[in-house]
């Protein structure tokens, strides 16, 4: 069983910075497909980022050029670093792991752009 810690999430000012994380235990990182998806209040969960065993990326339009997915498969966590935050950023972050047939989701990160 694969399972998915999130951590990094807050409240930040338009133009700020965050970086999310998300730990995984079980299974075996490196060949398991990461993402990033986000929830904003009465709106659909959406797709941020996603990044390959190979790290290839794929982003969201939205993100392109501000946000940044990466994954250290020594220490078993996929990053989002998020630049230049906007206040349309704000939402639930959830971490995403595909490993062989099964999806396994976090218990997802608050990040808030407010002033």
């Amino acid at each position: 069983q694969v399972q998915l810690v999130e951590s990094g999430g807050g409240l930040v000012q338009p133009g700020g910075s965050l970086r999310l994380s998300c730990a995984t235990s079980g299974g075996i990182f490196r060949g398991m497909y990461m993402g990033w998806y986000r929830q904003a209040p009465e709106k659909q969960r959406e797709l941020v980022a996603l990044i390959t065993s190979i790290s290839t990326t794929n982003y969201a339009d939205s993100v392109k050029g501000r946000f940044t997915i990466s994954r250290d498969n020594a220490k078993d966590t996929v990053y989002l670093q998020m630049n230049s935050l906007k206040p349309e950023d704000t939402a639930v972050y959830y971490c995403y792991a595909k490993w062989r047939t099964s999806e396994y989701w976090g218990q997802g990160t608050q990040v808030t752009v407010s002033s």
